[in-house]
């Protein structure tokens, strides 16, 4: 499997794991599994991907940035929540920072 997807599903499942500790913060506690594996699981895949030789910095990077963009607008869809032009230009610019540190990770 690629170190890439690897980290897309890490991604992908501590987004999940978070908008689930959105819904246990509301009171309803049966989410808090859910909260627990998908940070498991998250951490896990990340392992794999540092484990496959990706570096740390990107790989952190990457996940991180990606995390805020998806969980900010899942939020705006799912609980109605605020997503105003600063929160995406601050998104913009955690993604350009990102990029940079990939860039300079290739040198």
């Amino acid at each position: 499997m690629s170190p890439w997807l690897l980290v897309v599903g890490a991604t992908l499942a501590e987004v999940l794991g978070t908008l689930a500790l959105r819904m246990a913060a509301t009171g309803q506690r049966r989410w808090y599994a859910a909260v627990a594996v998908g940070y498991v699981v998250a951490f896990v895949l990340l392992t794999l991907a540092l484990e496959a030789g990706l570096p740390l910095g990107v790989v952190y990077g990457v996940w991180a940035a990606s995390g805020v963009a998806l969980t900010a607008v899942a939020s705006r869809l799912l609980f109605d929540e605020p997503l105003t032009r600063v929160m995406v230009g601050g998104i913009a610019l955690i993604a350009a920072g990102v990029l940079l540190v990939e860039l300079g990770a290739a040198h």
